[in-house]
């Protein structure tokens, strides 16, 4: 039995506030410690937050199913797996957990509580960059969640930290995230003229990620009939 939506929610705003507690306080620490070796910092933001998300997940699964994610909680609810009726107190948690994990990951390291981002990420190979993240984030989802749905952990946190790496935009792929970064003049921040760009990359990215995995798991006539032809 599923539990009571307030508590599927505060398990939304806790693990997204841990989420971004990984980002923003890993990347204070890598910044400090990597002696303006953008390479190192880079490498061991992506390892914290791929870590995090990974615990967390397994952490939060069972009870909210750990979106994290208004992208994915929107989703999830299109291809008719989560109530549409859940959906806005799940993307307030998630919004609010993640300004609240933005301003603890701060607080631990000694910073004001929220510092508008000076960070600039613009121009198309961001956009694209931020579209082709988030589509790609939401097919390996639908892919385990068909397939190998214990496996999704694993296969989430590997993909966000792949693509920290191939990707220009270092891969926010969620709005929730891209919003609380904007207030953090760090490593991990955004300005947020720019925000306002990636996360309307990010629910293009999704409305096709959404497309393109309903296209895939649509079953096969012929296989389903028996051999072509037969």
């Amino acid at each position: 039995m599923k539990p009571a939506l307030p508590r599927r929610a505060v398990a939304e705003f806790t693990a997204t506030a841990f989420l971004l507690m990984a980002v923003v306080g890993s990347s204070i620490m890598a910044e400090r410690l990597a002696d303006g070796n953008a390479a190192l910092a880079l490498l061991a933001n992506a390892i914290a937050t791929g870590a995090a998300l990974m615990a967390l997940i397994f952490t939060f699964g069972e009870v909210s199913g750990a979106h994290m994610n208004p992208v994915v909680t929107l989703a999830e609810a299109a291809g008719g797996f989560f109530p549409w009726r859940d959906a806005p107190a799940y993307v307030a948690a998630q919004i609010a957990g993640a300004f609240a994990g933005v301003a603890a990951a701060h607080r631990m390291f000694g910073l004001p509580l929220f510092t508008p981002s000076l960070q600039v990420r613009s121009g198309p190979a961001q956009i694209l960059s931020e579209c082709i993240a988030t589509f790609g984030l939401l097919m390996v989802i639908s892919g385990c969640a068909r397939s190998r749905p214990h496996m999704a952990a694993f296969a989430v946190s590997a993909y966000i930290v792949a693509a920290y790496w191939f990707t220009a935009s270092t891969s926010f792929a969620n709005p929730a995230v891209t919003l609380a970064r904007s207030m953090t003049n760090t490593f991990s921040g955004i300005r947020v003229s720019d925000a306002v760009g990636f996360i309307a990359a990010q629910f293009a990215g999704a409305a096709a990620g959404v497309l393109f995995t309903r296209w895939q798991a649509k079953p096969n006539p012929a296989a389903a009939g028996g051999p072509a032809g037969g």
